[in-house]
C-alpha cells in the first residue's frame, strides 16, 4: 500500500483514521564576465534558473531574489568562495558540495569558477499568507517531506491548488524547490497557491497543531484505508518521497497513517499521484459530497 503515514497518535483524542573549471577538475580562472559571456553564448546548454561564476553568484546573493541553493565544487579553495558561503548561510540558503562535471552540466559554463546558484522561479510565501488565504475555513495544507523531484513537486502544487488547498509547505533541505522545472510542472498553480519553505518541518507541524488545531495525515505504507478516514477540521496531508517515504521525525508528528491499496505487481505509486487521490478524498468530504 502507498500510505499517508502518521506516527502514533499524539494523545490528542481518538479518531477513525483511514489514510495515511575548467575541465581538469579545478575551478576556472576566468572572471565573472567570462562566466556570464559563456552563459549568453550557450543558451541551449544552461538551465534558465542557474547562474555560475563567483561575481555573478555574489551579486545574486546581495540582491533580493529568491535562491534555492548554492553548489560549491568539492576541493575548491575556500578563500575566494568564503564570502559566498558566508552570505548564503546568513540568508539560510543551503550550500552543497558537488563536482566540476556537475557544475558544468548545470550551467553550461566551463569557466564556472567552482560555484553555481539555482535561482527560484517563483516567490515563496509566508505562513501568514496561507492563514489569510484560508480566512474562516479550517486549514487545508499539503506538507512535502523530502520530495526531491521538481516535476513531482510541481504536480503536487498543481493538484493541491485545484483541490482547494490553502498552501504547500516544503523544507529548505533535501527537497526540490520552486525551480523552473517545478514551476513549469505546476502549470500556473505556483502563481496562485502559496508555497512556504521552512527550515524545520516538524517544528512547523507542532506550531500548526498548537495554533490551528491541525491534524496530520501521513501517506505511507501499512496505514488505514484512505477512503475510510475522517478528514474534518484542519487537515495537513504529509507526502514523503517515493524512495524513503516520510522521514522518522516528521512521521512522529503525524496523527494518522493512510494508505492506498496496491493490487498489482508494483509496490508504490508516484508521490504526486498518491497525493492527488487523497487530496480529492479530503475535498469530497469538505464539500459534503456523497458517493452513490
Amino acid at each position: 500500500m502507498y500510505s499517508l503515514s502518521s506516527g502514533a497518535a499524539s494523545g490528542r483524542g481518538r479518531r477513525i483514521s483511514c489514510l495515511e573549471m575548467n575541465r581538469k577538475g579545478r575551478p576556472g580562472r576566468g572572471g565573472g564576465q567570462d562566466a556570464m559571456e559563456q552563459q549568453r553564448q550557450n543558451p541551449d546548454r544552461q538551465e534558465k534558473d542557474v547562474i555560475a561564476g563567483r561575481n555573478p553568484v555574489l551579486e545574486l546573493l546581495r540582491s533580493q531574489r529568491e535562491v534555492e541553493s548554492i553548489y560549491i565544487q568539492g576541493g575548491a579553495p575556500r578563500g575566494p568562495l568564503g564570502k559566498i558561503i558566508a552570505l548564503a548561510r546568513e540568508r539560510g540558503i543551503p550550500v552543497k558540495e558537488t563536482t566540476t562535471e556537475k557544475l558544468l552540466a548545470m550551467s553550461g559554463v566551463e569557466v564556472h569558477q567552482g560555484v553555481a546558484a539555482v535561482v527560484s522561479a517563483a516567490r515563496y510565501a509566508s505562513l501568514e499568507e496561507i492563514f489569510e488565504r484560508a480566512g474562516g475555513e479550517p486549514l487545508f495544507l499539503v506538507l512535502c517531506d523530502e520530495i526531491e523531484d521538481p516535476h513531482n513537486l510541481g504536480a503536487i502544487i498543481r493538484t493541491a491548488e485545484a483541490a482547494g488547498a490553502h498552501g504547500v509547505i516544503i523544507p529548505k533541505r533535501h527537497s526540490a524547490g520552486l525551480t523552473a522545472a517545478a514551476v513549469k510542472s505546476a502549470a500556473g498553480a505556483a502563481a496562485h497557491l502559496p508555497v512556504v519553505r521552512v527550515p524545520n518541518l516538524p517544528a512547523v507541524m507542532e506550531r500548526l497543531r498548537q495554533e490551528k488545531n491541525m491534524w496530520f495525515y501521513c501517506a505511507d505504507m501499512d496505514g488505514n484505508p484512505w477512503c475510510a478516514t475522517d478528514y474534518s477540521g484542519a487537515v495537513g496531508l504529509v507526502v514523503g518521497s517515493e524512495g524513503a517515504g516520510v522521514s522518522r521525525l516528521v512521521k512522529e508528528k503525524c496523527d494518522f497513517v493512510v494508505s492506498l491499496p496496491m493490487r498489482g505487481q508494483v509496490d508504490s505509486l508516484n508521490a504526486s499521484v498518491a497525493a492527488g487521490i487523497i487530496l480529492y478524498e479530503i475535498t469530497r468530504q469538505r464539500l459534503g459530497l456523497r458517493a452513490r
